[in-house]
């Protein structure tokens, strides 16, 4: 038994009894000697400063008054597996907006570090071990983006300026957020946008906050956020209107059947070896990208207007490669 785990193990015992534990039954719980089981007990009592006595008059340990059943260690009921797991998801918080949360949860990691070397753990590596590999990111403005944080989660409404890629044009809006979203290494603002009186999504470098104001944010309740955003495929959301139909070459489908396009698609494996995939979308712009990705290896079925817009960039596409 681990070092770990027999301190874990006797915090239980001490916790589960009303009456002393004597020495005897220490050691047979634990499995171990007379002189491990005291060390034990020591480190339970003087290093992690638990309200352990002992009790002459019944000759056994026990927490002592009321904290008897309620008494935790701070932080000892993870285990080496689990501490690394947290240090893990620390690197990809920190790795997805460098300097995000680094002040609230830098101290933290340096806890989960220290807990792993009292448990004889290795020194941890996680960001040398650990690679997270981001696409086509867009850093956000640090500042920025605490601030409509703290606006998103204190109910605030921002008055901003976006602009626009598509007609290169910068509105003032005023917006009330409802979530932040992280999504193809970008992030992204759903709010309620009081100028078009409906539900947009923002992408957050496009973003300028003029200010917080001090009107409270309008509240779009959680099932009307998922139909609106997660239904059709895509940062575009909206209610589906169209049901794409993709049909996969036998060396794509290898790939393209263990993937999720959208949580509402539908799969099947061909006769031939090829996938079927139907995906339910509402605006085709991130949809034909994805299909792109493929070239030769997918073919558009249904319905015609997306097979046509994909046609027609490919012919594009092949028309820059002629002599």
């Amino acid at each position: 038994m681990q070092k770990f785990d027999r301190i874990l193990e006797l915090h239980q015992l001490f916790a589960s009894r009303r009456r002393p534990v004597s020495m005897d039954e220490i050691r047979r719980e634990l499995a171990c000697s007379d002189s491990t089981a005291r060390r034990t007990l020591r480190y339970l009592r003087d290093f992690l400063d638990t309200p352990l006595e002992y009790d002459r008059e019944h000759n056994g340990w026990r927490y002592t008054g009321e904290l008897n059943h309620r008494y935790e260690i701070p932080g000892l009921w993870f285990s080496p597996e689990e501490l690394y797991a947290l240090l893990v998801s620390h690197q990809l918080l920190n790795e997805l907006q460098p300097g995000l949360l680094s002040r609230y949860i830098d101290p933290v990691k340096d806890k989960i570090e220290d807990l792993l070397k009292k448990q004889g753990g290795a020194a941890p590596e996680v960001a040398r071990r650990v690679r997270i590999l981001q696409m086509a990111a867009r850093p956000a403005d640090l500042a920025a983006f605490r601030r409509f944080a703290s606006a998103l989660l204190e109910r605030q409404q921002v008055r901003v300026l976006y602009h626009g890629r598509e007609r290169d044009q910068t509105t003032e809006r005023v917006i009330s957020p409802q979530r932040l979203v992280y999504y193809r290494s970008n992030w992204y603002l759903d709010a309620w946008c009081h100028l078009r009186k409906g539900l947009r999504s923002f992408a957050l470098d496009r973003l300028h906050l003029v200010e917080i104001r001090d009107d409270t944010a309008k509240e779009i309740s959680d099932p009307a956020l998922d139909r609106h955003y997660a239904t059709a495929f895509g940062i575009f959301a909206g209610v589906p209107k169209y049901t794409a139909v993709l049909h996969f070459t036998p060396e794509a489908a290898r790939w393209v059947a263990d993937e999720q396009w959208h949580p509402g698609q539908e799969g099947k494996v061909l006769k031939d070896g090829g996938y079927q995939l139907k995906v339910p979308y509402s605006d085709d712009r991130e949809l034909i990208m994805d299909i792109l990705r493929y070239g030769a290896e997918v073919q558009v079925l249904k319905p015609k207007g997306l097979r046509d817009s994909v046609a027609v960039r490919l012919r594009k596409a092949a028309a820059l490669y002629k002599k």
